[in-house]
């Protein structure tokens, strides 16, 4: 049975394997819907957080004597790549991107969530207080994503009309 403090560093390298994951994914998708300005734009803003998320989750890890897991990160690379892919073959890229980056930003959030209170539980309020930041951050991206899924999803509907693509 694991201890508190050995599933915080298990679900930092987690969380930090993560945002290595968010950062490609969002980047592959930020370049293939370059007509979806506003939406590409926050993509690209979201990969720069994530990149800043990865190194504060790693300063964590070294604080802690530890180090992120290249298996973790490799794994999560491996799908982003594959999730950037799969754009490739669907006509609703846009609209599946939308969906799918906003069920990433919630669970990153459920997932800082958890890290908060695992560290308060560990007695550590530096990685607590850290982890809430993050948790902000991702709140606020899904907040945002929410807010405009209306709009891009108008948007989207009126360039099928018209036959054009994400690109086009």
């Amino acid at each position: 049975m694991a201890t508190t403090e050995e599933r915080l560093t298990e679900w930092l390298r987690d969380a930090h394997a993560t945002e290595e994951q968010a950062k490609t994914m969002l980047e592959g998708t930020s370049g293939r819907i370059e007509n979806y300005p506003a939406f590409s734009e926050r993509l690209t803003q979201q990969a720069g957080i994530a990149a800043r998320h990865a190194d504060v989750l790693q300063e964590c890890l070294e604080k802690r004597g530890e180090s992120p897991s290249a298996i973790k990160e490799m794994t999560g690379k491996i799908s982003a790549i594959g999730q950037t892919l799969s754009g490739y073959v669907v006509g609703d890229e846009v609209i599946k991107a939308a969906l799918a980056t906003i069920t990433f930003a919630q669970m990153q959030a459920a997932s800082y969530r958890i890290l908060v209170a695992t560290a308060q539980a560990a007695g550590d309020p530096e990685t607590a207080s850290l982890c809430e930041g993050l948790l902000q951050d991702e709140t606020s991206f899904a907040n945002w994503l929410d807010e405009h899924l209306p709009h891009l999803t108008s948007e989207y509907l009126s360039r099928e009309e018209a036959g054009q693509t994400a690109k086009h």
